[in-house]
């Protein structure tokens, strides 16, 4: 049985982490800081002087490839901006399961079958009440024009309003992530009566029932947000109006923390966590996202090497992953395995082959073709990634394999990892993990995801597996589906899950009272916008 952490004092020095505080429990009550509500990292009090500006600062804005219509909307960030002004069926609560938002309720009457009952009291910004004939137009649309989330609803059958405020969706096949393919922002509610009449253009403005409206944007510089006043709940809100500023450099972000000039930041680095460390008015809480990271190998037109199995799986059980989380994470993550470590039926990173291995056998493997040499690429935007990166390439070391780091902007990346044929021997990257744990289970099915195709094969057995997971209820028969899924894809060891990528979030305490939830599905670190107070 494996392990150790044999990564060296120099090494860690060399990567300039600081570590801040214990490690997270894995338990997401006792990663709560003391005396805040189970599920939250925050709660909003109720007494805390309201009524002033809000502002924001975040790593990047939205992804305007498909404009700012929401259903192309491909970014966590753009899943966050535009979820301010949209809204879903349902949501996510602080324990990831699913919850009322649009739909108040639903019942299903076969595996097949959704019967939502809708907000009577739901408005667009424009005064028009939202109808049934809008969710199902919504949703018909995002079937009728496919992107990347319309292959996460599964396969509808039909869309049809049963009533003035009711809506049924039949599906070809039981699909149990459906209700949560429904609370993220690609799958919101949309103005079909002014969008098919012509009186907007969703790619260019956006006209939502959420609780803004948006003022003004400047892409890539900044969004401002007022209240949408035909919100029934518009009086409750707790600041007069929302400002995000797009700030690239993280240590731009931490220093208007420190000088309050912003009054929330989101953060990529443990780093930054220590260096507001001691400021009075500062808290800084790490967010359980269902994010992780993970090594491609390029098994197609990588290193004839990688064509091999045993030479990937000796790679893959060589990466230590708790030295990663230790030494690039500061413990505030831990080891995943397909399915992500946060979410419900998930299968156990510890108990994969990969885990089980020794390193003595990994480096037969490389003995036996006298070394290897790999590049491994990374992107500069995500400091993160180059850190994991040294880490991987002095685990590698120690089994006879030298790896070469080479750190792109995200451009050149993407044009060497997912070009036809892909150029490059190693990768790393992440991926959303979502709000049920079959989601991202189909992007290890080439065919189903496109971009994997160009550099991994994938197999019958995996896909069979993929196919199961999603059409089984939750609950122990799924966690064994996705035991065997996990162990086949370690066994392949083609894009090998590493850890769970949390993200920090910073925010003023003299200025700001937010409501902030340990775990989060989509990215959203505001999802619980409604409640946040700012004072004057």
């Amino acid at each position: 049985m494996k392990k150790r952490v044999f990564v060296s004092l120099m090494a860690v020095a060399a990567l300039g982490l600081t570590a801040c505080g214990a490690p997270a429990d894995p338990d997401a009550e006792e990663t709560a800081p003391a005396g805040a509500a189970p599920g939250h990292l925050a709660v909003s009090d109720p007494d805390f002087a309201s009524g002033g500006e809000l502002t924001v600062q975040v790593d990047y804005d939205v992804d305007e490839t498909g404009g700012l219509d929401p259903q192309a909307a491909g970014a966590a960030r753009s899943w966050m901006v535009e979820g301010l002004v949209y809204e879903t069926l349902t949501t996510i609560d602080d324990g990831l399961e699913v919850a009322p938002a649009l739909a108040t309720s639903w019942e299903q009457p076969s595996d097949t079958e959704y019967v939502f009952q809708l907000d009577t009291e739901a408005t667009f910004s424009n005064g028009r009440d939202m109808t049934a004939a809008d969710v199902v137009g919504s949703l018909q649309r995002l079937v009728d024009t496919p992107t990347t989330w319309t292959g996460q609803l599964g396969q509808i059958d039909s869309i049809e309003a049963t009533g003035d405020d009711e809506v049924t969706v039949t599906l070809a096949e039981p699909y149990t992530p459906f209700l949560a393919a429904l609370a993220n922002t690609p799958a919101a509610v949309l103005p079909m009566e002014e969008i098919e009449a012509g009186d907007i253009d969703i790619t260019a403005e956006m006209l939502g029932t959420g609780p803004l409206v948006v003022a003004d944007h400047r892409q890539d510089e900044y969004w401002t947000f007022e209240p949408n006043e035909h919100d029934p709940d518009v009086d409750e809100l707790g600041f007069s109006s929302m400002r995000i500023e797009i700030v690239g450099d993280e240590s731009t972000r931490v220093a208007a923390l420190r000088d309050g000039s912003t009054d929330l930041a989101i953060l990529n680095s443990v780093d930054s966590a220590g260096a507001l460390e001691g400021e009075s008015d500062v808290a800084v809480v790490t967010q359980q996202n269902t994010d992780f990271h993970y090594l491609i190998m390029n098994s197609i037109s990588g290193d004839e090497a990688l064509q091999n199995e045993d030479v990937r799986f000796a790679i893959n059980s060589a990466i230590d992953r708790d030295a990663i989380n230790e030494l690039v994470l500061a413990g505030t993550s831990r080891p995943t395995g397909v399915t992500p470590a946060a979410l419900p039926d998930a299968c156990v990173a510890g108990d994969l082959p990969s885990a089980q291995a020794s390193v003595e056998e990994a480096k037969a493997v490389i003995d036996e073709l006298g070394g290897l040499e790999l590049d491994l690429a990374v992107y500069d935007s995500e400091a993160v990634l180059s850190d994991i990166a040294q880490v991987v390439q002095q685990n590698l070391a120690e089994i006879g394999v030298t790896v070469s780091i080479e750190s792109y902007d995200y451009a050149t990346y993407s044009s060497l990892v997912y070009a036809d044929p892909a150029d490059f021997d190693l990768a790393l990257s992440w991926f959303a993990g979502y709000a049920d744990p079959s989601m991202v289970t189909t992007w290890w099915n080439p065919a189903l995801a496109g971009f994997s195709s160009v550099y991994n094969n994938g197999s019958e057995a995996t896909n069979k597996l993929i196919a199961e997971g999603t059409k089984t209820p939750a609950g122990p028969e799924r966690a064994e589906i996705f035991a065997d899924l996990c162990e086949a894809v370690d066994a392949e060891s083609e894009s090998v899950p590493l850890v769970m990528r949390p993200s920090e979030i910073g925010y003023r305490t003299d200025s700001l009272s937010p409501t902030l939830f340990v775990n989060e599905g989509y990215g959203n670190v505001l999802r619980s916008i409604t409640e946040y107070r700012a004072a004057e």
